[in-house]
C-alpha cells in the first residue's frame, strides 16, 4: 500500500526527467527451461532471432512441459531493453520517468500499460493502435543464460520521429535521431526558420549529411538560405540539395503550393484554399501533418503533397496555429473532392 501511495504521488507531482523511446511495446514471457527445449527451437542458444507469431505460440506451448523447478510458472511482464531501464530508474532509484511508444489494442497491450503504471512510469505518451502488441519468449537455462525469440513483425509501433531544427537543444536532437535510427524509426525534420539556416548552417549540414534525416521540410525562405551563394539558388535547386541527403524532400512555396522529390520522382502541387491567409502561423506545420499522414497511409508523393496542401490551407483560414473544428471540416471536404482518404479521428 505504501508503494502504491508513492507511485501515485510521483505520477501526480513530478514531470518526467527521463523519457525512454520504446517504439513497439513488448511483452516478455520468461521461463526457466531444460536444455532439451533449447535444442528444439531454431537459432543458436543464447541468441535472439525474430520468429513469426505461430512459432512464438508453439514455443510457448512447449515451454509448459519443459519448465525447470516446477511449479515455477511462466512470468509475463512488460519487456524490452528501454522498458527495463526506465522501470529500474523509476522503481529502484525513484527517478520520474516516462515512455514514448505504441501498444496494441489487445490483452498484451493492456498488460504492458498496467505493468508500467504500477512501476510509477508515466504512460501518457504511449499510444494505443489497432493491432497486436509485440511479444518475446525468454528461455532461461539452469545456468541463468537466456535465449530470446521476439515476435515484432506484425506488432504496432511508432513509425516516425518528428523534429524541428534548433541550436538551443541541438544535443538532444542529435541523441533523439540516433536512438530513433537504432530503433528503426524514420526521421522527419523541419528547418525552423531562415535565420536558423543562416546562422547555424554548419551543424544543420552535419545533420543532413549524416543520412539519418529521412524527410526534410523547408519553406521558400529557408530553402533560399540553404543554397545561398550557389550559382543556382532557386527553390528547385534547394529541393535537389535536400533530395541528395534525404529520401523525401519538400519545399513549400506559400500561395504557389509546393514541390517535392522522392527518388527520381518530382511533383509540383498547387496550394489549396484562399490565396491570402488570415494568419500564416502553423501553415508549414500543418502541411507537414498532412504529408506525414499521407506517408503512413501509403499514398503517392503527389497525394501526400495534396493532403499537406489541404491541411496547410485549413489553418490559415483563422488566427493561430490551431485548426478550428469548422476548418477541419473544410479540410476533409477538400480531401473528399480530390479523392483522398479521409482521416478517421474517432477515438
Amino acid at each position: 500500500m505504501g508503494a502504491e501511495h508513492l507511485i501515485i504521488n510521483r505520477e501526480a507531482s513530478q514531470a518526467a526527467l527521463i523519457l525512454g523511446l520504446q517504439p513497439a511495446a513488448l511483452i516478455d514471457h520468461v521461463a526457466r527451461v531444460d536444455w532439451s527445449l533449447l535444442d528444439q527451437i531454431p537459432g543458436e542458444r543464447g541468441g535472439s532471432i525474430p520468429v513469426a507469431i505461430d512459432e512464438l505460440e508453439h514455443i510457448l506451448s512447449e515451454v509448459k512441459t519443459h519448465i525447470l523447478d516446477e511449479p515455477s510458472p511462466i512470468k509475463t511482464i512488460a519487456g524490452g531493453s528501454v522498458t527495463n531501464t526506465i522501470r529500474g530508474l523509476s522503481v529502484g532509484f525513484g527517478v520520474s520517468c516516462g515512455l514514448i511508444g505504441a501498444y496494441g489494442d489487445d490483452q498484451q497491450g493492456q498488460l504492458f500499460v498496467s505493468n508500467m503504471k504500477f512501476s510509477g512510469v508515466d504512460v501518457s505518451r504511449l499510444r494505443m493502435k489497432r493491432g497486436p502488441t509485440g511479444q518475446c519468449v525468454c528461455l532461461v537455462d539452469a545456468s541463468g543464460n537466456r535465449t530470446m525469440r521476439p515476435c515484432l513483425s506484425n506488432a504496432v509501433k511508432i513509425q516516425w520521429l518528428v523534429l524541428r531544427f534548433g541550436m538551443f537543444n541541438f544535443e538532444v536532437i542529435q541523441a533523439a535521431i540516433r536512438i530513433a535510427k537504432q530503433e528503426g524509426l524514420s526521421v522527419s525534420m523541419d528547418l525552423a526558420s531562415f535565420e536558423m539556416v543562416r546562422n547555424f548552417r554548419t551543424p544543420l549540414l552535419q545533420l543532413l549529411e549524416s543520412g539519418d534525416v529521412d524527410l526534410c521540410f523547408a519553406n521558400e525562405d529557408e530553402a533560399a538560405e540553404l543554397v545561398r551563394g550557389e550559382e543556382n539558388a532557386d527553390p528547385e535547386a534547394a529541393l535537389e540539395f535536400l533530395a541528395k541527403r534525404c529520401q523525401w524532400a519538400v519545399v513549400t512555396l506559400g500561395p504557389n503550393g509546393c514541390i517535392a522529390k522522392h527518388g527520381k520522382e518530382i511533383v509540383k502541387v498547387p496550394a489549396i484554399g484562399e490565396a491570402k491567409a488570415i494568419d500564416a502561423t502553423g501553415a508549414g506545420d500543418l502541411f507537414a501533418s498532412g504529408f506525414l499522414y499521407g506517408l503512413v497511409k501509403g499514398l503517392s508523393l503527389e497525394e501526400c503533397c495534396k493532403v499537406g496542401s489541404c491541411s496547410g490551407g485549413s489553418v490559415i483560414r483563422s488566427l493561430g496555429g490551431e485548426v478550428t473544428p469548422e476548418n477541419w471540416q473544410w479540410m476533409r471536404k477538400q480531401m473528399q473532392i480530390r479523392g483522398l482518404p479521409i482521416p478517421d479521428t474517432r477515438t
